[in-house]
């Protein structure tokens, strides 16, 4: 946050480029075709055109966050009228026709889910190493995940814009339909005692990695097939996310490459 000479704070992370504001310019940005990672909209906003931008919204899956009038502010001092869009930087890419393109090529895909990962920097780091290790695409769930912006595509040092990034409502049942196409779900985490050595990551594979908060949630962890750790020898109990990633990633890698 910066702090302008009137006192009000500015949201320095959202360049002018990375968001759109006005209820009627968000709407055409939708009508247009650009992939809008979320559109915030002021609480107690409910007129007849606010209403038309929520029904186009729940039609093209945009997620929707109703906010106060503060939080609008922090992203722009000009006339937002209480609506602001986050576009993202990137065109999102189908998970079936990922999944499909690489069984068609005789390959076991090798996909990276991320649960609520929320910090840019870290996205984007973990996209880098997904990109330079040939993961077939990042799975993100529409909420609670960090907004692809310019700041993630210049951290992935613009992997982001060859790695396949799929977008999805449903982290859960999106991982189940993974299953169900025949990869193993595997859960990236410190809460077990197996060596992620131990695992087998040659066959059709999808790595979870969680939250920098609170990692992996209950209800992924509840169906997951294998839970691996990374071993720890020092006395603090976790890596960065990032980190952690790449380190799975990388086993993925050379286990394949035997």
């Amino acid at each position: 946050m910066e702090k302008r000479k009137d006192g009000f704070l500015i949201d320095k992370g959202a360049s002018e480029k990375d968001f759109i504001f006005g209820t009627r310019a968000v709407m055409e940005a939708i009508h247009a075709g650009k992939e809008i990672d979320k559109v915030l909209v002021q609480k107690e906003l409910n007129n007849d055109l606010i209403k038309e931008l929520l029904k186009l919204c729940k039609a093209d899956g945009v997620p929707v966050v109703r906010v106060p009038d503060a939080k609008l502010n922090r992203v722009t001092r000009k006339n937002h009228q209480g609506v602001v869009a986050y576009i993202s930087s990137i065109e999102y890419a189908s998970l079936d026709n990922v999944i499909e393109t690489c069984f068609n090529a005789g390959k076991a895909p090798l996909i990276l889910v991320l649960d609520r990962i929320t910090d840019v920097r870290n996205f984007g780091a973990i996209a880098r190493t997904a990109e330079c290790a040939g993961v077939d695409a990042i799975v993100i769930p529409s909420k609670g995940s960090a907004q692809i912006n310019s700041d993630a595509v210049k951290t992935s040092a613009g992997a982001l814009n060859f790695l396949p990034v799929a977008r999805v409502k449903n982290l859960f049942y999106t991982c189940r339909d993974l299953q169900k196409s025949g990869l193993t779900l595997v859960a990236i985490t410190e809460k077990t005692t197996k060596n992620m050595y131990e695992a087998d990551f040659s066959s059709p594979v999808a790595l979870v990695m969680g939250s920098e908060e609170d990692g992996i949630s209950n209800e992924l962890m509840g169906i997951v097939d294998e839970k691996v750790s990374i071993p720890m020898l020092g006395k603090i109990e976790s890596l960065n996310v990032s980190v952690s990633a790449g380190v799975a990633i990388y086993e993925a890698m050379r286990q394949r490459k035997k």
